[in-house]
């Protein structure tokens, strides 16, 4: 920005997204500066995928779209513009260090969230990006369907070009605390109603409570809206407080928000031993009750789940912990059997937006030219990141989202910027 207030390119939001955009544009000649308004840029980015800053996925694109929901296809333009292997070259030329974990999980190698954070502060000082902390945006300027410029702290800043990039409203004391909505909507876009997603729930009943801290691998969670089965999802989970977290709980939890939100009765049902049938949970449970037959019930099903979870079993299943295993009658182990493929949980709710990783609504793709990431109401405005109504599970897809929207208008504003210079 020059001396009189003057910036081309003008990017508000310091996190992944805006920090792309500034870069990428800056690359392609543009004279960028970043309003960020904490006092250091990328404070979310430090703490994703808790705080090892999962990047990525390597899932190709198909599955890779199939993670998002009903807008997921807004994104196959910027996917197919700049993807996982492009972002991996991008890092690999800033010489970040990357690994593939389970599930093709990308992260640095150093498991240190920061030093992403730091080769993307390198890069952006070499491409001459200015970077404003403690910068907070009042409003923007738009003449005529046009952007012109920016109020920030009282002074106008004029620009040809702005990125919004502000990110959404969960996390808050990392700055995410839906300022892009409002200016979104200054701007005359509609907003679909935010709402958490990726966001721990609430569960009815005191089971949860009683099992505090325990986390389980390998679990088919299924879930049920209105007794009807909706989705399912496999891998860990963990019994909270007040309900349940984790990978699994994670995956499910924007389906389960909507459905709450509509005031529908919502169920989970998970599967402890997802790698046994009916057939061969039955034949292991006969042959360990057989075997322990002089054993009380309670110590028997030790061998089958952990011990926090033994009293809650005996209570569902309605039957005394000192009860022998060889009196366990074929009705009783059937109903152990189901109880142990079908452990039921009511949903009642779920944590507040503040401790969601992601959220959910934002800017109405269908105002957004996919091509360019541009508003289609108002010329030489953009968008890039959260502030728009993309989300996905967990596992590296939104950040991906982040970065290929980010790259995307950076490109895109540029290129306004050098036709403009050429008129």
């Amino acid at each position: 920005m020059n001396a009189t207030g003057q910036a081309r390119l003008v990017v508000v939001g310091g996190g992944a997204a805006g920090l792309m955009a500034a870069g990428q544009a800056a690359l392609l000649g543009a004279d960028v500066v970043v309003l960020e308004k904490m006092q250091r840029p990328g404070r979310k980015l430090c703490i994703t995928g808790k705080g090892r800053c999962n990047l990525t996925n390597v899932a190709p694109l198909a599955e890779f779209l199939g993670h998002f929901g009903p807008t997921g296809p807004f994104l196959r333009q910027a996917f197919h513009r700049f993807f996982t292997p492009e972002l991996l070259e991008f890092f690999q030329e800033l010489r970040l260090p990357v690994v593939t974990e389970r599930g093709g999980r990308v992260f640095p190698t150093s498991g240190k969230a920061p030093e992403v954070l730091a080769v993307f502060e390198q890069w952006l000082a070499r491409c001459g990006v200015t970077i404003r902390t403690g910068a907070t945006v009042d409003r923007l300027h738009i003449e005529n369907g046009v952007l012109t410029g920016v109020s920030c702290a009282g002074a106008t800043i004029t620009c040809y070009a702005l990125i919004l990039a502000a990110g959404g409203a969960s996390y808050p004391l990392t700055g995410s605390t839906g300022d892009g909505y409002w200016m979104a909507e200054q701007a005359g876009h509609r907003i679909v109603p935010i709402r958490p997603a990726l966001v721990p729930l609430i569960t009815g009943g005191s089971f949860a409570a009683r099992m505090e801290g325990l986390q389980l691998r390998n679990i088919l969670a299924r879930l049920f809206v209105d007794g009807k089965k909706r989705a399912e999802a496999f891998g860990e989970l963990a019994f909270m407080e007040f309900g349940l977290s984790g990978p699994v709980i994670l995956t499910l939890s924007g389906r389960i928000v909507d459905a709450l939100h509509e005031g529908r009765e919502v169920e989970l049902l998970l599967d402890l031993k997802s790698a046994l049938d009916e057939k061969k949970l039955d034949a292991r449970l006969l042959r360990d009750l057989e075997q322990r037959r002089l054993e009380p019930l309670a110590d028997v099903l030790r061998g089958l789940l952990p011990k926090e979870m033994v009293a809650v079993a005996l209570e569902e299943i309605d039957l005394p912990a000192e009860r022998l295993a060889g009196t366990i009658r074929a009705e009783e182990r059937k109903r152990l059997r189901h109880w142990l493929k079908n452990f039921r949980l009511r949903i009642t709710g779920h944590r507040p937006l503040a401790e969601a990783i992601v959220t959910a609504g934002g800017v109405d793709t269908r105002e957004v030219d996919p091509r360019t990431m541009e508003s289609r109401l108002v010329r030489g405005l953009y968008f890039a990141g959260e502030v728009l109504d993309i989300q996905a599970d967990t596992g590296g897809y939104n950040l991906q989202a982040a970065f290929s929207t980010g790259w995307l208008a950076g490109c895109a504003a540029a290129a306004r910027l050098t036709s403009r210079a050429e008129e």
